[in-house]
This record gives structure tokens, C-alpha cells and sequence, in this order.
């Protein structure tokens, strides 16, 4: 049986905030933090040991493996800031051009530092990613 890594947890993100070795990193951390509290309207949780997410939504799909994931969060990496949204979204590549510099794979959308990006679209960016799961898995 399949056992999900990413889970929520009770560690401290300021703990992980503050273990982070950049002090730019960390400086952008706590930027982001308080960006995603204000617009997504949720506390931060830890999910796994590298996550800072916030709120919760429960998926399942037709293979039918299910789980719990942040409906949107971020993770001050050694080489990037990782920042995770909803897939499946075809607003957020619209939004993404208007971003700033980035990178983006399937879940995630990668930034070198928060002066890099428009910070007005971030937060449309975390309200759409919001919005797009809470509809696509309504009933939480």
C-alpha cells in the first residue's frame, strides 16, 4: 500500500524558517509567509520536513489513490524557492506570463528570490489555486 511522505505535521515553521542557512532565503521566506497567510486566509502548517503550506484539501482520483495536500504553499530550497499551486489549472499558465522570472515543472513553479517576481500576480496566483481546487474537489 502506497504511503504518502508529504503529510501535515506539527513541527514549527518559523523553526524551519529559521534553520534555513541563506539569509536571503530566509529573508524571502518570511516575505512569502506572511503573503500566503494574508491572501489565502490560512495559517501556515509544516507538510513533510521542507513544506510550509496552507489549508488542506482532500483529493482522490479515478486510480483511486487518495490523499491530503496544502492547496497552496512553498519551500525555501538550497538552489530555488519552490512554490506549489494547483495542476491542472489552465488559468495559472495565463497568470505565469505576467509573473516575472520563473521556471515551472508540473507542480511546482520555481524562483530564484521574491524581488524577481510581480508579487500582485503571486497573490492571484494563490487565490486561483484556491479557488480551482475548492472547485474541483468541493465538499472539504
Amino acid at each position: 500500500m502506497y504511503e504518502l511522505k508529504t503529510k501535515e505535521t506539527d513541527h514549527s515553521v518559523i523553526e524551519f524558517i529559521e534553520a534555513v542557512d541563506s539569509p536571503k532565503k530566509r529573508e524571502d521566506a518570511y516575505k512569502l509567509l506572511d503573503i500566503f497567510t494574508e491572501t489565502s486566509g490560512y495559517q501556515a502548517s509544516m507538510w513533510g520536513p521542507s513544506i510550509i503550506g496552507f489549508g488542506s484539501y482532500h483529493y482522490k482520483y479515478e486510480s483511486g489513490h487518495e490523499g491530503d495536500a496544502p492547496l497552496v504553499g512553498f519551500s525555501p530550497r538550497k538552489a530555488k524557492i519552490s512554490l506549489y499551486f494547483a495542476t491542472g489549472d489552465t488559468a495559472r499558465e495565463e497568470l505565469l506570463k505576467r509573473f516575472g522570472k520563473h521556471t515551472s515543472g508540473k507542480a511546482c513553479v520555481y524562483v530564484n528570490k521574491v524581488a524577481d517576481i510581480d508579487t500582485d500576480v503571486l497573490k492571484e496566483l494563490i487565490t486561483q489555486s484556491i479557488k480551482f481546487l475548492q472547485e474541483t474537489y468541493p465538499n472539504q
